[in-house]
């Protein structure tokens, strides 16, 4: 009885009262004995050779245990699949903020104090730090997956089109800041290695860990029940991970490294910069014929990563004629990583604010011009939609946010000192399940039945332990309160990452998955044949079973292949603008979401919220400036880079279409993660236009840009 689901219900998060007491433990919580601390100490050149450091001097000071460098530091496996480099294995520096070494002593404060104390002699050579005197330099990227895409020839239909807009759009340097910063205790027994880290995923961590130690995977042990927030930057794991390990290694005790804020800028990645060249080719009454998202950023000097920004040109819209292309800077700073909406969030933002622009251009309500341009099918590779969502996000959106009130003229609706405008922009994010492990036990005692549910999926605190306890509670006929959930564990049946938003439809298709089958076999032991078949909650009871346990893998279906999977969003902003101070107030925000089932309705909202407020310090906030004279980011707090805050957020509502997608996974279940901030940039921008008359292509929008 559907009165009896869990799933589709706003229930709270079972670990709440946890977190909320203080009895959740995050990675450097776990109390271990004998424990000494690391501290990193970093290059203060972009680029450079080492010839000396003062490590004799540094390992006579009180409380030292060791001091490692490139010099006496093990030999790792630079190919062992961690991000960014920086594992002390040679003189060698390619950023400003590189490791370069590490003090282990008896305290944090002893440690901390001696790693300021490091004295360090370079040969300095010529470094790459300013992306703008470098972009004429810019070349291919190495991996050919993102060669040029082409659909057609976008530039000669382009050429012949009879209404043509090309503009430039600058998207600058952000960072993740989750509220957790990278920490790791590392605890060696003999020659196993338990490792306490925030990781999203667990059993990459575990992989990547073991390879760069020269170990078996099954030698280490990832331990991440509690994470404090990722956004991307705790997908791939970076040296600080591993260094953590070498250090417990050379103190001969359990070790706890923890990066500090300021660390944080240089040590785990970061959102890249980027330039994005938009075209499009129209027709007077809408229709699009031509579009060029063109790209221009930036990668390290020793490895490559891009984010693949014109991801979302590629189906946005039905386009006949497209080109997507990428061209690449090598710089002295550290490896750009995944970032939440990795490509979607940025493209987003320039693609719809492009499309208002022609929008305007066209005198066309926005609305209007995206609906006349949507394709049946995926336009890049012909199969249909899975589902679809963007018309009905957009036309139920436009009502309950009160469209038909905005005004076309830009600079038209003011009240006292405040322009007040309306935006409007679209988002998509690709719908995926990757392979998963579960494993269920059931146990009995009396009349009452409990479920304990193991994979080893994380919960980076978007609600993964409840909704999978609601899962399993539908999938066994029980009541959420009588499921434990286990993970963050690597000796957990192994499973798919959070990231990529993989994880909800991953982990719950597995439990699903094992909730099925252990049905499946109480019945079979059971050997009686039923009318209605019972749940695994009943057959406990009537077969008297007191244990009973099982595991199930559980993987995509091969008919997903055959579509085309996404997550779509409408996103609408009402902004006032201070016409003396050019001060940017979002007073009201909207999220119309079309992904699928949605398992809770409340943690789905606050990740959809949480991502929009992202979006909206995307917009007006975030950017981390470098200093082109020695590579440093001049931002190197949360004093100086600014993220919004409660006095910074209006009115913010969340909606979801109902959507049963029958193809994506056996549950129908698409992600919300990473599309909650994509297009919301844009339609604060666009709002912003409409409020001012001004258009503003380089974000964040600060007063000093609509003055």
């Amino acid at each position: 009885m559907e009165e009896n689901k869990s799933i589709g219900k706003a229930i709270n998060r079972i670990d709440g009262l946890l977190k909320v007491t203080g009895q959740a433990t995050y990675a450097t919580d776990y109390p271990a004995k004998n424990l000494a601390y690391a501290v990193i100490f970093k290059s203060t050149i972009a680029a450079g050779k080492i010839n000396a450091i003062n490590t004799g001097e540094l390992q006579k000071m009180p409380g030292v245990l060791a001091v490692i460098t490139h010099e006496n530091a093990p030999k790792l496996n630079v190919r062992g699949g961690l991000r960014g480099g920086a594992l002390l294995q040679g003189p060698e520096v390619y950023f400003y903020g590189q490791h370069i070494g590490m003090v282990v002593a008896e305290t944090f404060e002893q440690a901390t104090y001696v790693a300021k104390m490091a004295k360090v002699d370079y040969t300095t050579a010529e470094a790459n730090t300013d992306f703008e005197k470098l972009m004429p330099q810019a070349g291919l990227p190495k991996g050919r997956e993102l060669a040029d895409h082409k659909r057609g020839n976008a530039k000669a239909a382009f050429d012949q089109a009879p209404v043509q807009f090309a503009g430039t759009y600058h998207t600058p340097i952000e960072h993740h800041h989750p509220m957790e910063p990278h920490s790791t205790v590392a605890v060696w027994e003999g020659e196993k290695l338990t490792l306490y880290n925030g990781s999203q995923i667990i059993n990459g961590a575990q992989t990547s860990a073991a390879a760069t130690l020269n170990l078996k995977p099954e030698q280490v042990h990832i331990v991440s029940p509690f994470i404090g927030g990722g956004f991307g930057s705790k997908g791939g794991q970076w040296a600080n991970l591993v260094l953590a390990a070498v250090a417990a290694k050379a103190a001969g005790r359990p070790v706890k490294l923890a990066l500090t804020r300021q660390q944080m800028f240089n040590s785990v990645g970061l959102r890249q910069q980027n330039y994005q060249k938009i075209s499009i080719g129209a027709t007077r009454d809408g229709k699009m014929t031509s579009l060029s998202h063109e790209i221009t950023t930036h990668t390290a000097i020793n490895d490559e990563y891009i984010e693949g920004c014109g991801e979302g040109a590629k189906i946005m819209y039905d386009v006949p004629d497209l080109l997507v292309s990428y061209r690449v800077v090598p710089m002295n700073l550290i490896l750009p990583t995944y970032t939440r909406g990795p490509g979607h969030s940025t493209g987003s933002f320039a693609l719809e604010s492009a499309i208002d622009e022609l929008a305007h251009q066209l005198n066309m309500d926005p609305i209007t011009l995206r609906l006349k341009n949507q394709p049946e099918k995926d336009p890049d590779n012909g199969k249909p939609w899975s589902t679809r969502a963007t018309i009905r996000c957009l036309q139920e959106g436009a009502k309950a946010f009160g469209w038909d009130k905005r005004r076309q003229q830009p600079r038209s609706y003011q009240v006292g000192d405040e322009l007040i405008g309306y935006g409007v922009a679209c988002g998509t994010y690709p719908a995926r399940q990757r392979p998963s492990s579960a494993s269920l036990q059931l146990t009995r005692s009396g009349n009452a039945v409990k479920a304990i549910v193991s994979i080893a999926a994380s919960d980076l605190g978007t609600g993964t332990f409840t909704i999978l306890a609601q899962t399993a509670a539908d999938g066994l006929g029980m009541k959420v309160q009588d499921i434990t959930v286990k993970l963050g564990d690597s000796d957990l049946p192994a499973a798919a990452g959070s990231v990529g938003s993989v994880g909800a439809a991953s982990f719950a298709n597995a439990v699903n998955e094992a909730c099925e089958k252990i049905t499946d076999e109480l019945l079979a032991k059971s050997g009686k044949q039923f009318f209605v078949r019972p749940t695994a909650y009943q057959l406990m009871q009537s077969e008297q079973i007191s244990n009973f346990e099982t595991r199930a893998d559980a993987k995509a279906p091969a008919q997903a292949n055959e579509y085309s999977s996404h997550s779509f969003n409408a996103n609408f902003a009402e902004v006032r603008v201070n016409s003396l101070t050019g001060m940017v107030k979002v007073s009201r925000f909207l999220a119309v979401t079309g992904a699928g089932k949605i398992l809770n309705p409340k943690t789905a909202r606050s990740q959809i919220i949480g991502g929009n407020v992202w979006g909206i310090g995307m917009a007006l906030t975030e950017e981390s400036l470098i200093d082109p004279r020695w590579g440093n980011f001049a931002t190197r707090s949360l004093a100086d880079y600014h993220v919004p805050v409660n006095m910074d957020i209006g009115k913010m509502d969340a909606l979801f279409v109902t959507e049963a997608d029958g193809v994506v996974n056996k549950m129908g279940i698409k992600g919300i993660g990473e599309v909650g901030i994509t297009g919301v940039a844009a339609s604060i921008a666009n709002a912003i236009f409409n409020a001012t008359g001004k258009r503003v292509r380089d974000v964040p929008i600060t007063p000093d840009k609509l003055l």
